[in-house]
């Protein structure tokens, strides 16, 4: 049986107007999935969004909606940005998930029967962004310590939590378990702060918000936004369910690893509610640093929001989903908080993606086609080898005991040290030199076989982190894009294999020129909303049309067999399509939001009988519709649930 690893992000507010620093706890955990899975191991992957609460109630108040009706889009937003990034996740739970509410409910039952929960009036403040509760002395110049912004005295009938009985019981148990909280700056934190100084019964109701849980054995209260989110961890697998055969699977949680502003719910309230319900203790929990600019954390109600390209959307379009991930698993100082620049941003990727990778690829793959025409054999290997070899050989124990220590930035360091050995390789066997002499033509054979392979076990180690690339440059070699880490021995290469040269996996960025470009881009970005609008043009309307009109226009559902960059046209991609028993040739312009790998397999939508053309030299028999995101972005349009290819759309 298949060891289980079960790994959660903290859920998030869906607020809107994403920045990278959203992305890097997500990103984190997407890598630490991908590499459990590659290791052969049974993975659960959670994230989703905290919904209820007096923000969202207030936010949507503001706007004459309903709650739901301001949230739904903001979560779609969010599941957007996880798809361009490429986050695999098991399930995306939602704080107004049917199965999650009555969970929550069970949840409060339970230890309302049990004697933890019990009625009292509440007298404190309350900051509504953090939805955090805080004594007076708490408070930083009587405001929120956490964000720093204006608190409100409450009073209101509460239902409390009973956190102060189990405070001996957390403290044996950070004793116990000195790996339960990392990194140890946090538990400092914890324990002297907290715990030794003793823990107060917390208000778990509110009587004046009415967006969230209604308790099961008073309706008038609704579940505080903390204890209704912290329950999602086991809420998502079934726990109270009649079904909880998931729960029963996965839990206990392997890792939950969140933001350091927010340990304080995670290290002390979550375990002692679970200790409340008799369930099992998570086994770790990470309490990651921040991604600032300037010094301080990246945020979207401070000015250091837009002083540099932080939008995820932009950031994606401009140089691709791994070279995002990349800066992220590899700039940032695991545990520690990180700077943004995008200066930082574009030398990383030119050095180590363009640069490093990038090249190695390319001059190995151009060597082999210039003088083999495929994988060369593999000869006898010489002294000159063994170094390189050997590298090859270590790597992946050294990425494994980063990964175990929970360190992305090692383990990429140590991928991109045999990346850097295997360039250096390059000059010192000097293959080009090899190539004049016909004598020396096995030896320059065994040379380029050692780079392809050295570029192929690269390729599988980075997967975890990269989720383009690696399967790129597998492909290019005829190798199992689906080869996990088993595949990792040193000569697994086969001789005579096809090489198909890449085009640049990262072409390099011109520092100077994209800096500019990119001034001017947050430039028109931070203009003031009036003035935009003032800017721009009413959009022209389109003339009405009859459903005669319209029922000329020809729509089927089609699936994407084969999807292909169009060469020399960044914008175009050119898809096989299959409608019924017909197949399609058709080029589209949305190479900016989707890869050729993402295309196939996708149910689209067809405009069937528009004239054929020929785009860039490419025949289009069709056009695939898609819908803009309001962002200048473009989304297929698919049908709502699996049907077959060659479907009539009306």
């Amino acid at each position: 049986m298949a060891k289980k690893y079960y790994i959660t992000t903290p859920i998030y507010y869906p607020s809107g107007n994403w920045h990278i620093g959203h992305c890097y706890t997500t990103v984190i955990c997407d890598a630490l999935a991908r590499f459990h899975k590659l290791l052969g191991e049974d993975v659960f992957f959670l994230t989703g969004t905290d919904e209820h609460g007096q923000k969202v109630e207030k936010e949507a108040a503001k706007r004459g909606i309903t709650p739901r009706e301001f949230i739904d889009p903001l979560v779609a937003e969010l599941k957007d940005m996880w798809r361009l990034l490429d986050i695999g996740y098991n399930r995306f739970i939602r704080t107004t998930d049917e199965d999650h509410v009555r969970a929550v409910q069970y949840i409060y039952q339970k230890l309302y029967e049990s004697g933890d929960i019990y009625k009292a009036e509440y007298s404190g403040y309350y900051c509504t962004p953090c939805e955090s509760f805080w004594t007076e002395t708490q408070l930083v110049n009587g405001k929120c310590p956490d964000c720093g912004r204006e608190v409100s005295l409450q009073k209101e009938e509460s239902y409390f939590f009973r956190l102060s009985k189990y405070a001996p019981a957390l403290l044996k148990h950070y004793e116990k378990h000195p790996e339960f909280l990392q990194p140890k700056s946090r538990v400092n934190e914890m324990v002297n702060n907290f715990l030794k100084a003793g823990l107060n019964d917390f208000s778990v109701s509110r009587t004046t918000v009415k967006w969230g849980v209604p308790l099961p054995f008073d309706p008038k209260h609704t579940a505080y936004v903390w204890i209704d989110a912290l329950s999602n961890y086991i809420t998502a697998l079934g726990y109270g369910s009649a079904n909880d055969s998931l729960y029963q699977k996965y839990w206990e949680a392997d890792l939950h690893m969140v933001g350091k502003e927010i340990v304080r719910f995670h290290a002390i309230i979550w375990p002692a509610l679970l200790m409340a319900l008799g369930e099992p203790l998570p086994k770790q929990i990470y309490g990651h640093g921040w991604l600032l600019i300037g010094g301080e954390k990246l945020s979207k109600s401070k000015e250091n929001a837009r002083p540099e390209l932080t939008d995820p959307y932009e950031l994606v379009k401009r140089y691709g989903a791994d070279a995002v991930r990349y800066y992220l698993l590899r700039e940032i100082p695991f545990g520690s908080d990180g700077e943004y620049t995008t200066e930082r941003f574009l030398l990383r990727v030119n050095a180590d993606l363009a640069n490093d990778l990038g090249n190695l690829v390319s001059r190995t793959q151009a060597m082999i086609l210039q003088n083999f025409g495929a994988v060369p054999p593999r000869g006898t290997p010489a002294a000159q080898d063994g170094e390189l070899i050997a590298l090859a050989e270590e790597t992946f124990g050294k990425v494994k005991a980063a990964m175990d220590a929970l360190n992305a930035p090692d383990a990429l360091a140590a991928i991109f040290a045999l990346v850097s050995r295997a360039n250096k390789y390059i000059d010192e066997t000097t293959p080009w030199i090899l190539a004049k002499d016909p004598e020396k033509r096995a030896r320059l054979g065994t040379v380029l076989y050692h780079l392809a392979e050295v570029c192929r076990i690269c390729a599988v180690l980075l997967k975890p982190f990269l989720t383009v690339a690696p399967a790129r440059i597998l492909k290019s070699f005829s190798c199992d894009e689906n080869a996990g880490f088993g595949a990792l021995a040193f000569g697994g290469l086969k001789e005579g294999a096809e090489v198909i040269k890449l085009p640049p996996l990262f072409p390099r960025i011109d520092l100077k020129k994209e800096l500019a470009e990119v001034e001017k881009l947050v430039k028109e970005q931070k203009k003031p909303q009036n003035a935009v609008k003032s800017e721009a043009k009413e959009p022209a309307k389109k003339p009405e049309i009859s459903i005669d009109d319209f029922g000329k226009t020809e729509l089927k559902v089609g699936e994407v067999i084969a999807c292909e960059r169009v060469p020399k046209a960044k914008k175009l991609l050119h898809e096989t399509v299959k409608i019924g028993e017909e197949v399609r040739s058709v080029v589209s312009g949305i190479a900016e939001y989707y890869t050729p790998e993402e295309m196939v397999g996708k149910k689209v939508v067809v405009v069937t009988n528009l004239k054929p053309v020929k785009l860039c030299g490419v025949l289009s028999e069709g056009m695939l519709l898609c819908a803009e995101d309001g962002k200048g972005g473009l989304c297929l349009v698919s049908p709502e649930r699996d049907i077959s290819s060659g479907g009539e759309v009306r």
